[in-house]
Order: structure tokens, then sequence, then C-alpha cells
């Protein structure tokens, strides 16, 4: 008897990076469609399992190999969802009872805060400059 091939599973899961939020985030790895599932209390039950579907921006994207990845921000309630194949990436985290995802961007081109030395009619410490962290 023949064994069926082994698929791989389709989703992972990555739960928020706060500490005192009990939240988890589903990624479908193949479309990048992200959702949301927290416990909640309800008097008279053990709890309950609130969920939140996509919205805004986390629908399903041209198909890919999505990811989610979690800052070490302590206080942070979203998650970054990355496309491993084009490096892009977006933030997404619940809002409205949905979640939501910022476009698609990708770092691939340096941007400068800051004037670089040959630009015509500026010199250093000339009118306000950006704070650094």
């Amino acid at each position: 008897m023949l064994a069926a091939p082994a698929l791989a599973a389709p989703y992972d899961f990555v739960p928020a990076p706060q500490t005192d939020l009990n939240r988890v985030y589903r990624i479908e790895r193949v479309t990048g469609e992200v959702s949301s599932c927290q416990y909640g209390l309800q008097e008279g039950t053990i709890g309950v399992t609130l969920c939140f579907g996509p919205g805004e921006g986390a629908g399903a994207q041209i198909p890919g190999e999505y990811g989610l990845v979690a800052s070490r921000h302590d206080r942070e309630g979203g998650v970054f969802r990355v496309n491993y194949r084009t490096g892009d990436m977006s933030v997404c985290y619940v809002f409205d009872e949905k979640v939501v995802c910022t476009p698609q961007t990708s770092p691939s081109a340096p941007v400068s805060a800051y004037p670089s030395p040959a630009t015509p009619g500026t010199r250093p410490g000339a009118g306000a400059s950006p704070q650094k962290p």
C-alpha cells in the first residue's frame, strides 16, 4: 500500500508580541491572508474564543510564500506580514474587530531623510533636521 505524500500545513501562527495580550495571528502561507483570535471572558462560561477576520489589506494577496514575524516590542499588538519570495512587508493589527494590514512594501531602494552633501542650496545644520531615535 502506498502512502499519500505529506502536504505542508497551509497556515502559520504567531502570537502578538504584547505581553499582556493573548492574541494569536494566523496567515495562509500561499495567499498571505491574515486573521486573528484571542481569549475573551464571558460571564457564566469558561470563556470564549474571539476571532477577527481579514479586513482592509489583510485579504488574499498575489500568490507567494508568506509568513508572520513578531517584533520584540513588548507593547506591540500587531505583527509583520512578510513575503519571503519578494522581501515585501506590511504591518497587520486588529482594528474595529477586523485584522487590517498596511500596503505591502519593500525596503529595496534606500531612502534618506537627510539631504545629500551634493544637494545645491543646502548646508549642514541649516533649517530643521529630523530627530534621531
